[in-house]
């Protein structure tokens, strides 16, 4: 499992592309990025008004996209669409100690976050054999957990 975004860092950086984007960082604003800075389960856009609601009422869901949609744009936020799930995000921040995968949990829609060295290498050297390299890549693994054998 990766280990959650450096916060203050993190609120720092998005706080900043905010303003560099030229949108006012309002009470509204601020609440939001505070909390997808700390978030570590990959929220979706009415989980992230739900958890700023209770910090500063009043953020619409509007609000939340168009910040989600300008974070996205100046790099410092990811938008996943996991299959069947409606788009998840995170910081970018938490990418940067590395890549990363995701397996998406599809009883619980749960995204857990994990680094293999054997993946990235396996995935390098098909690409190579292939005559290519790798520019970008995502991999998802969709899960269930396994039952226990009598």
């Amino acid at each position: 499992m990766i280990d959650p975004p450096d916060q203050p860092h993190t609120l720092e950086t998005l706080t900043a592309a905010l303003r560099a984007a030229g949108i006012r960082v309002t009470r509204q604003r601020a609440a939001l990025l505070r909390v997808l800075a700390q978030a570590v389960d990959h929220p979706d856009a009415p989980e992230l008004q739900k958890r700023a609601e209770g910090d500063v009422p009043g953020i619409s869901l509007s609000t939340v996209y168009r910040t989600l949609a300008t974070l996205e744009a100046q790099g410092v936020v990811l938008r996943h669409q996991f299959d069947g799930t409606s788009a998840r995000f995170e910081p970018a921040q938490s990418t940067e100690s590395g890549h990363h995968d995701h397996m998406i949990d599809v009883d619980t829609s749960e995204v857990i976050e994990f680094c293999s060295d054997r993946i990235e290498q396996l995935q390098a050297e098909i690409a190579a054999e292939l005559g290519y390299e790798i520019v970008h890549h995502r991999f998802e693994l969709y899960v269930r957990k396994a039952r226990a054998r009598d």
